[in-house]
């Protein structure tokens, strides 16, 4: 049983046998004092960079590295012994690198991307060196085929294109001194991975100086380039800006203007309900600051990006000191907004029962037009009050229920917030005969501004009385549980009959049913008879009983 070690070689954990353990420690110092310190840290990382390779390759399923498999490692990298004797042949002049000794045999070539003499990515250049070709010859062919590919059709120029895409994606990139030996097909001895290792800390510099002088040639171009998209940018987005800042400033001026016109009279309205001009005044002053802060805002960014020179004084403290009357003015209003919201607890609700007494199998429902003194102002478009009484405009929304009762009557019901307050309003509805007139404007006392007073409407009627709306005006409303097409028996049927009686000039027969006039001109208009359309007309006309008689079919 041996004693084992963890070692971390190139990033890479392993576990080692404490004798090889030793043997490699020595080995890679060994290595290290034969290099110059100013190289020493790149090539032993490309070393153990190897090492690890070599070990992956060599354990397969085992999980320890022993002897054997250390004395594998030195003999393909090479002997301490023997470094030195390659460390003469590299730097004299007269022996040419290829004739040194190498350890290891040469392995075969891999396939990669050249970073040192790519073009594009690198893909001719890795592709030289696999098949053993110029890079020139290499990307002549390329360059050759693509272009052929334009004037016949038997090559697409776009899958040259897209094949060498694919190899961009699939091949990888040649980063580390093992890479470029193996894409070269050189055996990764020392002397290989040394001489591959100074090569790329050479080319690193190389490429950092030569981005070095690129820029600083072309840096008054760049430079000038650089300034002249930002300044593009610049006057772009203080243009926009500007004319944010402009319409917003513009827009919290009009605020007072729209405050005070006669058709909005801002002050008075909300006035009514506070009873406090001051209030008004503070909900203005809240809705100014709340665009012309912003406005400030987009002006000041856009006078500094068309001008950045331009100095304006104690613009932070202005704006700071806005934002800080306007937080005030929001939390006094907030308060006050729900001061007034809350001051009523609950809903009262109340229902009256209003009678109708009529002969007719009809009921006709209509609007009344409420007649307001003269000396009552108008607020908010919808209200009316002389301070001491409102009126509020109503769209009276009336539902047909249909139960078994023997006479028709309406149900008025009245809500408001405040459960334990009574409701003080009034609802002049009208009945006259078979006919409900409903007011489009109810009236309750100003103490009561607060309580938002609604009014719904129920008519009850019996199963087969009909209902007729005779107000066809935005916001009245008539819902019926029976089907339109059910309300008049024969209305559609073929045969049209319509008789009018001088007799009785208010009532007309309508498909032999006695009805109003109103009513009549409801029912005729539900006919749809198309006057132009009417083929087969019977006008009988009985002078005796003052008859006229109209058939249609």
């Amino acid at each position: 049983m041996n004693k084992t070690l963890s070692i971390g070689l190139a990033g890479f954990s392993f576990t080692i046998e404490e004798h090889a353990y030793i043997k490699l420690s020595d080995y890679l110092a060994a290595l290290r004092s034969s290099l110059e310190p100013t190289e020493a840290d790149e090539v032993m990382h490309d070393i153990e960079i190897r090492m690890v390779e070599i070990f992956k390759e060599t354990l397969g399923r085992r999980e320890v590295i022993n002897d054997a498999d250390v004395e594998k490692v030195i003999f393909q990298i090479g002997k301490p012994e023997v470094i030195e004797e390659q460390e003469e042949a590299y730097y004299s002049e007269t022996n040419n690198k290829n004739s040194r000794k190498a350890f290891g045999n040469p392995g075969a070539k891999q396939l990669f991307r050249d970073p040192e003499r790519q073009k594009i990515a690198g893909v001719c250049a890795g592709l030289a060196h696999y098949t053993g070709m110029d890079i020139s010859a290499m990307r002549a062919i390329w360059l050759g085929i693509a272009i052929l590919g334009i004037f016949t059709a038997a090559i697409s120029t776009s899958l040259i294109i897209l094949i060498y895409i694919i190899f961009w994606i699939v091949l990888p990139k040649a980063q580390t001194a093992a890479d470029f030996l193996k894409m070269k097909g050189k055996p990764m001895n020392f002397d290989n991975l040394k001489s591959e290792s100074n090569k790329l800390v050479q080319f690193a510099n190389e490429s950092t100086q030569r981005v070095g002088e690129i820029y600083t040639e072309n840096k008054p171009y760049i430079n000038n380039a650089g300034n002249g998209i930002w300044n593009v940018i610049r006057y772009i987005l203080g243009g926009i800006f500007g004319l944010i800042g402009l319409s917003m400033l513009l827009a919290s001026i009009s605020v007072f203007g729209l405050a005070g016109t006669s058709n909005i009279n801002f002050f008075d309205n909300l006035g009514f309900y506070l009873q406090d001009s001051n209030l008004g005044f503070l909900a203005i002053a809240l809705a100014f600051l709340t665009v012309f802060i912003p406005a400030l805002i987009f002006c000041y960014l856009a006078i500094k990006l068309f001008s950045p020179r331009t100095k304006l004084n104690n613009t932070g403290y202005v704006i700071g000191g806005l934002v800080l009357i306007w937080i005030a003015l929001a939390a006094f209003t907030g308060a006050s907004a729900i001061k007034y919201s809350t001051q009523y607890s609950g809903n009262n609700d109340e229902t009256e029962n209003v009678a109708i007494n009529t002969t007719s199998d009809s009921i006709m429902v209509d609007v009344k037009k409420v007649v307001i003194p003269q000396n009552f102002k108008s607020y908010w478009d919808d209200i009316y009050s002389d301070g001491k009484t409102i009126y509020k405009q109503d769209y009276p929304d009336i539902h047909v229920r249909r139960e078994n009762v023997a006479a028709p009557y309406l149900e008025v019901k009245k809500r408001a917030d405040g459960y334990n307050l009574p409701l003080k309003v009034n609802i002049p509805v009208e009945i006259v005969n078979n006919k409900i007139l409903l007011p489009n404007y109810y009236s309750y006392p100003y103490e009561y501004r607060f309580r938002d007073y609604r009014v719904d409407y129920e008519l009850v009627v019996p199963q087969n009385m009909s209902v007729i709306a005779l107000n066809d005006e935005q916001g009245f409303s008539l819902s019926d549980d029976r089907d339109e097409d059910d309300r008049y028996g024969n209305q559609n049927t073929g045969s049209n009959s319509i008789v009018v009686s001088s007799n009785n000039a208010d009532s007309i027969i309508v498909n032999g049913k006695k009805v109003s006039k109103e009513e009549a001109d409801l029912m005729i208009k539900k006919l749809k008879i198309d006057t132009d359309s009417i083929k087969d007309i019977n006008i009988s006309i009985n002078g005796q009983k003052k008859v006229v008689s109209i058939k249609t079919r």
